[in-house]
C-alpha cells in the first residue's frame, strides 16, 4: 500500500519535513517513491509547499494520506474535509432503578 506521509530532515532540534510519497512498509526516513511538498513548522506561520498536481495525481492512483497530511491538503483545498464517521463504541445502557 502506498502513502503519502512526512518524513523529517533538518539538524537536531530544527526539524523540517518533506511530503513523501512511499510504501507503507518502508521506515519514516527511508525509501520513498516521490516528494509531494515540504512542510517547515518552525517559520511563523508554518510554511506549507504542495505541489498539487502530484498530490491529486497520487491520490487518484489510490495513495492513502497520513492523518496530518490529510489535513494539510484540507486546509490547501486539495481534497475535501470529509466528516469524520461516528466512533464504533458500544453504548452501556443503564437500567432504571425501581
Amino acid at each position: 500500500m502506498v502513502k503519502i506521509r512526512l518524513t523529517r530532515m533538518g539538524d537536531k532540534k530544527s526539524p523540517f519535513y518533506r511530503i513523501i510519497v512511499a510504501d507503507s512498509r518502508a521506515p519514516r526516513d527511508g525509501k520513498f517513491i516521490d516528494i509531494v511538498g515540504t512542510y517547515n513548522p518552525l517559520s511563523e506561520p508554518a510554511e506549507i509547499k504542495i505541489d498539487a498536481e502530484k498530490a491529486k495525481h497520487w491520490l487518484t492512483v489510490g495513495a492513502k494520506p497520513s492523518d496530518t497530511v490529510k489535513a494539510m491538503f484540507v486546509n490547501a483545498g486539495i481534497i475535501e474535509n470529509a466528516k469524520k464517521a461516528p466512533a464504533k463504541t458500544k453504548a452501556v445502557k443503564k437500567k432504571k432503578a425501581e
